[in-house]
């Protein structure tokens, strides 16, 4: 028989995955690799430990799902977004970077935002021209900077890819990316899903640097092999284009039409929509990019921290259920949740900010600062916590709102990642989106969605849609209960006015 393979590239691990061409989904497996920060706000790491992940989560899946590498018959990239890879001209086999590679999360290039939009003609021009603003964790910020202070590397390099394609170079030799991941790099014209050479000129930037660029199903490679044989797989297996982790989740949930909307609460918080056309939003408060669906596009909504504010609670405030959990070999969370569900609706006007670690959707601010604001002598603990899930649940309604606004259709929210694994957590979401929301039979993500695209770039199925359609199905639906969603109107009012009463103390508490 034979099988599809799917890789996620993440920020702390590599995912494989192995289906069978029904979908069904055979095995996972995940080899982390480390990250470092040199300096306060710097994100970064070494591409070949990401090489060394792939290899070993490759290995481990072909382990568990009792597959021979001979078996697998097409091969999908997907990985974190924004990168940059700097290499030089040592071939693919080497393949060294010229320096550790710059990540989404890197805050260093403020300087260069203001550079990349004033190239453009402003913010608004430059949201026209690429479908969204200067972001310090796009690609293109991280060229200037590395122009700007490290001229020797800068000199030295010839190619600059995004992370899932520095794998696909090592894997087949080829030079190559794909719409998504090229959309949020500032230098793609989204409209016409081709890189945009009238930006690229006016930054004084050379457009051999980027790699060609494929629609995500097609096929952009097949492993070399020297790449087979430290992989464990037979040379010749295509590589289709993949995608970027969110328009890769996109798929692996399902999200190919419109209507359907997605809900993924990992450590950030992403709300995404499929789109027939490219639209945008004037103030850049949410991403239009290319979808994984060719001749489609995607909005979306990603807050920093989501679940990440979840785990800063159990890290700083849950010693008590860290301790219980592992006596009763229970997840902590679940005891946090338990104590959550004793606080009533809207825990007696105390609000939570999760701007743990600034902000980017509605808020591009990196300077946002969290806490909860309305404490009194009533509130306890279980209020508290309850505080942070509302909080939380009330920043991914401020992505939805911005889209719903937008004119997108959003009939149906598909829950997944952490916050859809609590019946608790799921009822809140209904209520606080005001919308019907829904569980699928995978929450395997974007390694799921880039196995699906290899197989429609190899006659598996044939489109992205039909196979969405063939192996994606709704498995729970649940209904917002109205009279806490009218509560919770009223509440994330509340919310979006303390963010705006706040903002200009945030700079100043930042330099404290």
């Amino acid at each position: 028989m034979a099988y599809l393979l799917g890789i996620d590239v993440g920020t702390s691990g590599t995912k494989a995955l192995i289906c069978d061409k029904r979908g069904r989904v055979k095995a996972t497996a995940t080899a982390e690799h480390p990250i470092a920060s040199p300096q306060p706000g710097w994100s970064e790491q070494d591409p070949a430990d990401w090489w060394a992940s792939v290899g070993k989560s490759i290995n481990a899946v072909l382990r568990k799902a009792r597959v021979k590498g001979a078996s697998v018959s097409a091969i999908g990239l997907s990985g974190q977004m924004h990168g940059a890879v700097f290499l030089g001209d040592d071939g693919p086999e080497k393949a060294q970077a010229l320096r550790p590679a710059i990540l989404w999360n890197d805050q260093r290039t403020a300087d260069e935002c203001r550079e990349l939009q004033r190239a453009a003609g402003g913010r608004r021009k430059l949201i026209d021209m690429t479908g969204n603003p200067a972001l310090t964790g796009f690609q293109a910020p991280k060229i200037l900077w590395v122009r700007k202070h490290e001229p020797d590397v800068y000199e030295q390099t010839k190619h600059v890819l995004l992370p899932k394609d520095y794998i696909r170079y090592r894997m087949t030799g080829e030079l190559a990316t794909e719409v998504g991941d090229a959309s949020g790099t500032s230098l793609f014209n989204v409209k016409r899903r081709a890189w945009h050479k009238t930006l690229i000129r006016a930054l004084k930037l050379d457009a051999e640097l980027l790699p060609d660029c494929y629609e995500s199903h097609e096929v952009t490679g097949r492993l070399t092999k020297q790449a087979a044989k430290a992989l464990g797989l037979k040379a010749g297996t295509p590589v289709v284009g993949g995608s970027g982790d969110q328009p890769a989740g996109a798929v692996g949930n399902g999200i190919v039409r419109s209507g359907i909307v997605s809900a993924t609460l990992g450590t950030s918080g992403v709300v995404f929509a499929h789109a027939d056309r490219p639209v945008y939003d004037p103030r850049g408060r949410v991403h239009t990019m290319c979808a994984a669906v060719e001749g489609a596009w995607c909005v979306f909504g990603c807050m920093l921290s989501a679940g990440g504010s979840f785990q800063w609670l159990r890290n700083t405030l849950g010693k008590v259920e860290v301790d219980k959990a592992k006596r009763k070999k229970v997840d902590p969370y679940e005891l946090l949740i338990a104590k959550a569900e004793k606080a009533p609706v809207g825990c007696e006007g105390l609000q939570f900010l999760p701007y743990l670690t600034g902000e980017r959707c509605p808020h591009p601010d990196p300077d946002a600062r969290g806490g909860w604001i309305g404490l009194t002598v009533r509130h306890k603990r279980h209020h508290m916590i309850r505080a942070v899930l509302e909080g939380v649940t009330f920043g991914m309604t401020d992505a939805l709102r911005v889209i719903q606004n937008m004119g997108i259709a959003t009939d149906t929210v598909r829950l997944s990642g952490g916050g859809a694994h609590s019946a608790f957590w799921r009822q809140l979401q209904a209520d606080c989106y005001h919308v019907p929301t829904a569980l699928i039979n995978s929450d395997e993500g974007p390694a799921y969605g880039v196995a699906i695209l290899a197989g429609v770039g190899t006659g598996v199925w044939r489109s992205v849609p039909q196979a969405c359609e063939a192996v994606i199905r709704e498995t729970e639906q649940l209904e917002p209960d109205e009279h806490a969603a009218r509560y919770y109107r009223k509440a994330h009012r509340q919310y979006k006015r303390l963010y705006r009463a706040l903002k200009d103390e945030f700079p100043a508490m930042a330099k404290l």
